[in-house]
């Protein structure tokens, strides 16, 4: 492995040292990502274990905006080296690190292309992705934030916001934000043919316009970043954080008459609602980990929070190998792996909705071992 692609734990922590409560947030992300992705079966699952239909909000829509938020948090210590300046060399790091994500996402892409169907077909292949669209938020965030003051910053991610609903609202009729009407679908058609979107979904969740207001996210923990930087007094952070989180909360449930909450959409009032979300839960952890030094219980969060994009990409690809690639015989049938383990043992021992989560625990915890064997050797992989 390229020895650039490591680093010790003692550099780590030095990097990290004033922000563990980052880390733990960002491993609770991880793992809680893994488990909604990975259920014993897609057909049983608890409603705030699964997306919105369309309009609203569970647990689960909060998790792909709670990431985007902390790496932008993450960004502005990452940045501090070069005293938030945009100096050849990170040109040069942000850009290599923005095609890595991205094509780690087209390589996700690829692997289950070839799981699913036994062959690659281009013409089929779908773009975007999750790490797609933190690539695209990282990429163009990262500039922005370096180029921009504060103040401009606000503006701006403001006013993403503001146009972003004007956009959905002029451009899409009668039902402007209807998955049959929404303009957020025909733009990610026209930019890269609907045969590389998502396929059975009328708008992709990842697409390429919802990944405009997502940047917000980015800014937004970005500025959090040197808030948290600039306040030694953990206290006083906390109270900032709650100040701006719950009204953010309920400003954007007024928002949401008017322009809903949906995170297929990615609309402003669920970057407002997500953010405001986000900013409570690190207040608690901060509180808990910063303010009262209750740390004994972090280590193993901590094993998600410091190798998060390994642990993504490692528990996509094994999941599915679970769900196309390996295949065990059962009543004279070949099934999958998951379906084998979910339906013989799982399903029989708590029933199949219980079953369905405890699958999802275990093998987030099945990930787990494998993240703790690197943490404990010291091992740290970044892109």
């Amino acid at each position: 492995m390229n020895k650039s692609l490591l680093l010790t734990r003692q550099e780590y922590m030095k990097k990290s040292e004033r922000v563990i409560a980052l880390d733990v947030f960002r491993g609770i992300t991880i793992a809680a990502m893994i488990m909604v992705n990975q259920p014993g079966s897609w057909d049983f699952r608890y409603g705030q274990m699964s997306h919105s239909a369309w309009h609203g909000c569970t647990l689960t829509d909060l998790i792909f905006p709670f990431f985007l938020f902390i790496v932008g948090v993450a960004m502005w210590f990452a940045f501090q080296k070069q005293g938030q300046k945009l100096t050849p060399p990170l040109v040069k790091k942000i850009v290599r690190r923005t095609i890595l994500i991205f094509l780690t996402g087209i390589f996700i892409n690829l692997s289950k292309q070839l799981m699913s169907t036994g062959e690659i077909n281009l013409a089929m292949l779908r773009i975007t992705g999750v790490l797609q669209r933190i690539a695209i938020c990282y990429g163009i965030g990262a500039f922005m934030c370096l180029l921009l003051s504060p103040k401009q910053l606000l503006l701006v991610s403001g006013g993403i916001l503001i146009g972003y609903w004007w956009v959905l609202w002029h451009f899409g009729g009668t039902d402007p934000y209807s998955a049959e009407h929404t303009i957020v679908s025909q733009i990610d058609a026209a930019l890269l043919g609907q045969n590389h979107l998502r396929s059975g979904h009328l708008v992709d969740a990842s697409g390429l316009f919802g990944s405009i207001p997502a940047i917000v996210h980015v800014i937004w923990g970005y500025l959090l970043g040197r808030i948290v930087s600039l306040n030694a007094d953990r206290k006083e952070l906390v109270l900032k954080m709650f100040i701006w989180g719950v009204p953010a909360v309920l400003l954007a449930k007024i928002w949401d008459y008017v322009f809903p909450i949906n995170k297929i959409l990615w609309t402003s009032s669920y970057v407002l609602f997500s953010t405001g979300a986000a900013l409570i839960a690190l207040a608690f952890l901060v509180w808990i980990i910063d303010v009262n030094n209750k740390r004994g219980w972090i280590s193993p969060v901590m094993a998600f929070g410091v190798n998060p994009l390994f642990a993504y990409v490692f528990a996509e690809l094994w999941g599915s190998a679970m769900t196309y690639l390996i295949k065990v015989p059962l009543d004279g049938n070949l099934v999958s792996l998951k379906y084998y383990i979910f339906s013989q043992l799982f399903a029989p021992l708590a029933g199949n909705l219980n079953g369905s989560l405890l699958y999802s625990a275990l093998i987030m915890l099945f990930y787990w071992s494998i993240l703790w064997v690197l943490y404990q050797r010291k091992i740290y992989i970044k892109l």
